[in-house]
């Protein structure tokens, strides 16, 4: 059953977000909608500009120095918005829970078309999984870099997370059906057309059924356990079913949790959103226990 507080939220997303996508006319009206002030960077993280790879990021650390697990975190925004900053709201709840997180400042569509920004989180995340055994995560568009770079870690002969974290990732750029209709006056964010619209600027003159693209086209053979949470209301709800689906036929341990009536990315609201709470101590207690297998195994 959801919370009192997940129906709120899903309210006011809604009123200050989706209708404001509704008619913005260019990107610069997207960057504004979803850059805009959210929740108030966690106080129990630290915040610490730096580089891995040649690719600009933040470090965001415990504040009590603690870090007992690496995490290398992909923010979302549509492929054409938002950073690190931006989403320090989830890094620092996650940093909060042991770990110390590096969100790569990837480059953004339209000025920088796909394959720069995955190009970006590779050469990023080679560097941070060079200095140690480490978990990944990443929501919405950068859930979905954050697959392809599996993908592309994979194919490359760089090393593996031991676990992944995806919070309603883009797993289809294409996808028409299902929850993309159904979902699409009840997603307290987006509409059926949100992708649709997003996705030439992403992927410019490729071709978006490109696993690298859209990750549930590829082969996931051999991919490191994966755990996705998704809204129940979300147009992209279906995006987790299939890839689920796509990694178990392939006999990659895969997880799916679908949170009633919560709004798109509302792990944000940690500290207020009881839904919130329970999808980041999940996320963070999988990535734990994986990582401490990886270990032993090691």
């Amino acid at each position: 059953m959801a919370s009192l507080r997940a129906y709120l939220g899903a309210w006011m997303v809604r009123r200050r977000v989706k209708a404001r996508l509704a008619t913005a006319a260019s990107v610069e009206d997207v960057r504004r909608v979803l850059g805009g002030p959210s929740f108030p960077d966690p106080r129990e993280a630290t915040y610490t500009p730096d580089s891995l790879g040649g690719v600009p990021g933040e470090w965001v650390r415990p504040i009590s120095g603690a870090a007992s697990r690496r995490l290398f975190y992909v923010h979302g925004g549509g492929f054409v918005a938002c950073s690190p900053k931006t989403h320090r709201p989830v890094t620092g709840a996650l940093a909060r829970r042991g770990f110390e997180v590096f969100a790569p400042d990837y480059r953004l569509a339209p000025e920088h078309p796909f394959p720069a920004g995955l190009e970006d989180v590779i050469a990023a995340w080679a560097s941070f999984r060079g200095k140690g055994p480490a978990s990944l995560a990443g929501e919405s568009a950068g859930g979905n870099l954050a697959l392809a770079l599996l993908l592309a870690a994979r194919d490359r002969g760089i090393p593996l997370p031991s676990a992944a974290c995806l919070f309603s990732p883009v797993t289809d750029l294409m996808a028409e059906g299902g929850s993309r209709l159904t979902n699409s006056t009840r997603d307290a964010m987006f509409s059926a057309r949100s992708i649709p619209e997003v996705a030439p600027l992403y992927v410019g003159a490729g071709d978006p059924r490109t696993p690298l693209a859209s990750p549930v086209h590829g082969d996931p053979t051999g991919l490191p356990p994966l755990l996705f949470h998704v809204g129940e209301r979300e147009i992209l709800r279906d995006d987790s079913v299939r890839m689920v689906a796509r990694a178990r036929a392939a006999g990659v341990e895969a997880s799916l949790r679908v949170f009633p009536v919560v709004a798109h990315a509302w792990q944000f609201a940690d500290g207020v959103l009881p839904e919130a709470k329970a999808s980041l101590d999940e996320a963070a207690a999988f990535l734990e226990r994986h990582a401490a297998r990886t270990e032993t195994a090691a």
